[in-house]
């Protein structure tokens, strides 16, 4: 067996796993459309498109989001004992404030024009104003790197490859996803503040008596055509884009009170033959607007705003918190046949207890699976979470418990028997995306408090394609250009230098396909980068053969001298610019941290082609016997 056998052996087996590993990146960019659409029929192609080579943003397109943390929510929620004078101050700095400016400061500057006394409501954490106004800050900067993180593990487990989620200033978030399919979800699942509650339903007498004094509450204002007219008013000046909530489709008020002062208060949708007498509407304002569904209360599609703007009343805040409850919705509209003839859409209305019997923050695991073909969400919970459960479920047997998401009822099932295991299932998903969606953000976490996206741009595939070709044209000129320089410079030597070259760079892309890395065009730029330290790396060796060659020594014995004197020079220039990329990949952000990637995986192989590959190659030729002269 020849000495250079298990070296060409080594070389071969990397070069075959290379081209194994990117096999599957050159058959998915050589397919058409056709066959896309054959392979995704079969469900073919998303296993082929995992093992592809991922492109970032700026060749494959995707989104770019900015998100900002709202600050008056965060506030709100540390603040104790809110009244009317609070929340007076809050709304009008959050009406008023630029976004460019810093809102916890505006808060304080307009807390002191209110002569409003902070102490009262931050009392928990301070009676001094300048120390509240410190740790408000703190929060706050506490708040933007737990939204941080936990955006960057729902993305993770959500299946975006290298996405790029940084902070901007003190309050918003820069988010980018290449390749992304669905825009909605990935809104959504950013959106989600994930927060979930278990909390018991109230008995249903103690409902009834509640609809029974606000409509006593109603009926006894004066101003009851005036509080409609304003309903009505509002519900004109909101947005399309404000109407539409999780809950909130687009309901027109105007039809609903257009005819409050004929004998007849006629529905939206007359059609269904939903005829409120007007008689009825003031005797009873408020349970007019609702339909009884069986358990539970309906509230049609088109009365949502108004009865939603009803709840919100001060009189209707302070008798539900007088009784410790609140008033929750279900997520999902339902469809039930009138009497009449026709359907009607309903949200479901639900009664709760103001304390809820236990947080989402005691669920240790969460995930998604079909049960009786339907989509749900297993919930393991902690060992504190467990007892919770275990002492609320046994002491509530017969009794209703709503499962909250985000201020949404999810379900209301009746508590059978005591659970001590710590375990539960939620239902009433859409489908198994939604339903995986959420176990997605449960695992990951609530957060502190909710994001608005402030602005969004989506980058189409076709900029991301001239991107591409630009970047490939510009790597197989440059390529080609040193190719041709180095066989023309170094003869033979050149040409073993090139066919380094060439392995150089299958190598280092098979490479990132293996570390799931993604290609951006800092990636590409890294790969010029790399061919021009592998050319130098040949560089480097070739004067020393010549140098060698010049001396008078043979072929074989200028080689080995040659690569032993340039080997100290290649590793000490190649070393310190990796550690330079290191630098780079620590501190820099997205683009800069790919960029760093490739030309660390490129200089490595680039070493590896320059002194094993081509001194393997040198080894061969120089042990013929009968080779006269070194073709350098």
């Amino acid at each position: 067996m020849n000495k250079q056998t298990p070296r060409l052996l080594f070389i071969g087996i990397i070069l075959l796993w290379s081209i194994y590993t990117l096999f599957p990146t050159f058959k998915f960019n050589f397919l058409s459309d056709e066959e896309k659409n054959d392979l995704r029929v079969d469900g073919k192609l998303q296993s082929l498109q995992e093992k592809v080579l991922k492109q970032g943003l700026d060749l494959q397109g995707g989104m770019h989001i900015l998100l900002e943390i709202d600050i008056p929510t965060l506030i709100e929620n540390l603040a104790t004992n809110k009244n009317t004078k609070f929340y007076t101050t809050l709304n009008f700095t959050k009406e008023n404030y630029n976004l460019n400016q810093n809102f916890i400061d505006e808060f304080i500057r307009q807390s002191e024009n209110d002569k409003l006394k902070l102490n009262r409501y931050f009392s928990e954490i301070s009676s001094n104003g300048l120390t509240i106004k410190q740790t408000l800050e703190k929060e706050r900067d506490d708040a933007l790197n737990r939204v941080l993180e936990i955006l960057q593990n729902r993305v993770d487990e959500f299946g975006v490859s290298e996405p790029t989620i940084q902070k901007q200033g003190d309050q918003r978030i820069i988010v980018e996803l290449a390749g992304i399919q669905d825009p909605s979800r990935a809104r959504s699942l950013l959106q989600s503040t994930a927060l979930l509650e278990f909390s018991l339903l109230k008995d249903g007498s103690i409902t009834q008596n509640l609809i029974s004094r606000i409509d006593k509450i109603l009926k006894g204002n004066s101003d009851l055509i005036d509080i409609v007219n304003n309903i009505n008013e509002e519900s004109n000046n909101v947005e399309l884009n404000e109407a539409k909530t999780s809950n909130d489709q687009e309901v027109s008020m105007t039809e609903l009170f257009s005819s409050f002062n004929n004998d007849t208060l006629i529905s939206s949708d007359s059609s269904n033959g939903v005829i409120i007498d007007q008689d009825i509407f003031q005797e009873r304002p408020f349970s007019s607007l609702l339909r009884n569904t069986g358990n539970d209360m309906g509230v049609p599609e088109k009365n949502l705003f108004a009865i939603k703007k009803i709840i919100q009343m001060e009189e209707i805040q302070t008798s539900l918190e007088n009784e410790a409850s609140k008033i929750s919705f279900s997520k999902e509209k339902e469809t039930w046949t009138l009497p009449e003839g026709g359907t009607e859409s309903f949200y479901k209305m639900y009664h709760l207890e103001s304390n809820k019997g236990l947080s989402g923050g005691l669920i240790q695991e969460a995930k998604a699976s079909f049960y009786n073909g339907q989509p749900i969400v297993s919930l393991s919970m902690n060992s504190e979470g467990a007892k919770i459960w275990s002492r609320l479920t046994g002491a509530n047997i017969g009794k209703r418990l709503a499962i909250v998401l985000d201020n949404n009822v999810r379900m209301a099932p009746t508590i059978r028997s005591k659970i001590s295991d710590g375990q539960t299932q939620v239902e009433g998903f859409a489908n198994m995306e939604e339903a995986k969606d959420i176990a997605i953000v449960l695992r990951a976490g609530a957060l502190p408090a909710p994001v608005n996206i402030i602005e969004e741009r989506t980058i189409g595939p076709s900029l991301g394609k001239d991107s591409i070709e630009k970047g490939t044209r510009s790597v197989i000129i440059g390529l080609i250009l040193i190719l041709v320089f180095m066989i023309f410079y170094y003869r033979g030597s050149g040409f073993i230098a090139s066919t380094g070259l060439i392995f150089n760079l299958i190598l280092v892309l098979s490479i990132l396909s293996m570390l799931d890395a993604t290609l951006t065009l800092p990636g590409i730029a890294g790969l010029i980068l790399t061919v021009g330290m592998a050319v130098d790396a040949n560089v480097i060796i070739f004067e020393r053969i010549r140098e060698e060659l010049e001396k008078g020594k043979k072929s074989k014995s200028a080689v080995e001298s040659g690569f032993s004197r340039a080997i100290t020079t290649i590793i000490d220039a190649n070393v310190t610019t990796i550690l330079a990329a290191l630098i780079l990949y620590q501190f820099g952000s997205g683009p800069i941290k790919g960029f760093a990637i490739v030309l660390c995986c490129g200089i490595l192989t680039s070493m590896f082609t320059a002194i094993f590959t081509s001194k393997t190659i040198f080894n061969i030729i120089t042990n013929n016997k009968n080779l006269k002269s070194l073709s350098i």
